[in-house]
């Protein structure tokens, strides 16, 4: 039976960039600039097991041996609204995949997800699908969207974060012990704890906030 896969970036870049991306100083344009740039090092890892064939391509000199991407398209997918912000930087690295898009909200109570919007194929199988949300906190929004995911055949799903609690982490390898699919968290840090909020401590804050900004109504 498939189990969660966990992994923690160690790279100096990839720390540098997310102890920027902490600093309650940092704007919202400078925020999302690294928050772009932090993603496409988590893609690079988050990409690892990409399915690929043997490929021979004519060099100016001679013949060389190397490999493409085959299988469905990959799928990526951003948990709106916060997800949006990283995924110019995992279509960097993936450019012939498709989007789709999954909107999702946490009641501040109960601390449960539940699922407002969503723009997917219904059929994904034998798709390597990647889901991108920056916070990983009580874990309940990733549950629901793998769990959406895999319900509509995904092989595979990675979710890419910029920073994960360790009860959020024990949450989701939990609650998907029953599921077929493998399932892979790629993260830039795992922190101490949530608050009694529901926050990663230390955390960035509010992702989709210092994204966006706060919209008054």
């Amino acid at each position: 039976m498939p189990t969660v896969s966990i992994h923690a970036v160690d790279h100096p870049l990839v720390a540098h960039k997310l102890t920027v991306l902490r600093d309650e100083r940092t704007d919202t344009p400078t925020f999302r600039a690294l928050a772009d740039e932090l993603v496409t090092l988590l893609a690079y890892e988050a990409t690892r097991n990409a399915q690929v064939e043997p490929v021979t391509v004519i060099t100016p000199v001679a013949e060389a041996q190397g490999v493409t991407f085959t299988g469905p398209r990959h799928l990526v997918v951003p948990v709106l609204r916060a997800g949006l912000g990283m995924l110019d930087g995992m279509v960097r690295l993936l450019p012939t995949a498709e989007v789709g898009f999954l909107g999702m909200v946490r009641n501040e109570d109960t601390l449960q997800a539940s699922t407002y919007a969503t723009r997917l194929p219904e059929d994904l199988s034998g798709r390597q699908c990647y889901l991108l949300d920056p916070m990983l906190a009580t874990g309940g929004t990733l549950i629901a969207a793998i769990r959406l995911l895999a319900d509509r055949g995904a092989a595979s799903v990675t979710a890419v974060c910029l920073l994960a609690a360790p009860e959020g982490i024990a949450a989701v390898s939990e609650a998907l012990t029953d599921l077929a699919v493998p399932v892979t968290i790629v993260t830039a840090a795992i922190d101490e704890r949530l608050n009694e909020h529901g926050y990663i401590v230390p955390g960035l804050g509010d992702a989709g906030d210092r994204l966006y900004g706060t919209v008054s109504a």
